[in-house]
């Protein structure tokens, strides 16, 4: 019997290549299905997600709020931040007050970091800039000031730039210390009750093949590390492939409630938001 194809998204970075090792290498039983990956950013995907083009893909949580009829949210894979997230960078230290007044370059407006520098900032002035040109262009002087995601986190400074907010540290102040939700793996409601509860589980197995298997995962993830030596890949996969990763649990539960709730409280998203999870076991 041919096997069915179901197409999986998610970024070309570390942390996810990292999480997707297992499936993308068969290193685990594809059982009955034949799993196509795609790679794009961050931002594309939310796109896809809209129109329902893949049945399982990475997203930003915030983009969820525009997806929830079409994707539930799988309780493995997430991404969270636990006081550390995107934060913004520029060539001279300034204040947050400061900041207000520059324009910032942003890795796109459906994206998790977008609404947590809205929660946090309130209105300012911003260029939507592909997440990987944003260091080249606040080094440039095309934008004062940047809003990062991914592996820049950790090699920002390599370029004399300045942290002058980082979301992950603002979120735990503002919720007693809950962690920052960034991205959420969710599949399609569509594809029925059955179908999903068969796929679901594949996330939790690749997530814990890469764990103990970690020297492995971590090899194949350097190739998607950009400019990060083998030590920084390492510390980045270990900020966002976690426990919360491996399952969202209630904590991870109660940080998205929240981060959506805030976004439609602020006048930021536009209905609220009903989160719909499937246990991946």
């Amino acid at each position: 019997m041919k096997p069915r194809e179901i197409t999986i998204g998610h970024s070309p970075d570390a942390d996810d290549a990292f999480m997707f090792y297992a499936l993308a290498n068969d290193k685990i039983d594809p059982g009955p299905f034949k799993f196509r990956h795609i790679l794009r950013d961050i931002e594309t995907l939310n796109h896809k997600a809209s129109v329902g083009e893949l049945d399982i893909t990475a997203i930003s949580v915030h983009a969820y709020a525009y997806v929830s009829s079409r994707y539930a949210i799988l309780t493995a894979g997430s991404s969270m931040g636990e006081n550390y997230g995107p934060m913004v960078v520029a060539r001279e230290p300034m204040t947050k007050e400061e900041l207000k007044t520059k324009t910032i370059a942003v890795p796109g407006k459906m994206t998790s970091a977008f609404l947590g520098l809205q929660l946090c900032m309130g209105e300012f002035q911003y260029d939507v800039v592909p997440f990987d040109q944003i260091i080249p262009a606040v080094c440039d002087g095309r934008v004062d000031a940047g809003l990062i995601i991914h592996e820049g986190q950790l090699f920002y400074e390599t370029k004399g730039l300045h942290k002058i907010v980082d979301l992950g540290e603002w979120w735990a102040q503002e919720t007693d210390g809950l962690p920052l939700p960034l991205g959420a793996n969710t599949i399609r409601k569509d594809l029925g009750d059955e179908l999903i509860a068969q796929l679901a589980p594949y996330m939790r197995k690749t997530i814990e093949y890469s764990l103990s298997h970690r020297k492995d995962a971590l090899q194949y993830a350097l190739k998607y590390s950009r400019e990060l030596p083998a030590d920084q890949a390492d510390e980045f996969v270990g900020m966002y492939v976690n426990n919360l990763t491996l399952h969202l649990g209630d904590k991870g539960k109660k940080a998205y409630q929240l981060f959506l709730d805030k976004g439609y409280e602020a006048g930021l998203i536009p209905n609220r938001v009903e989160l719909e999870f499937v246990d991946c076991g």
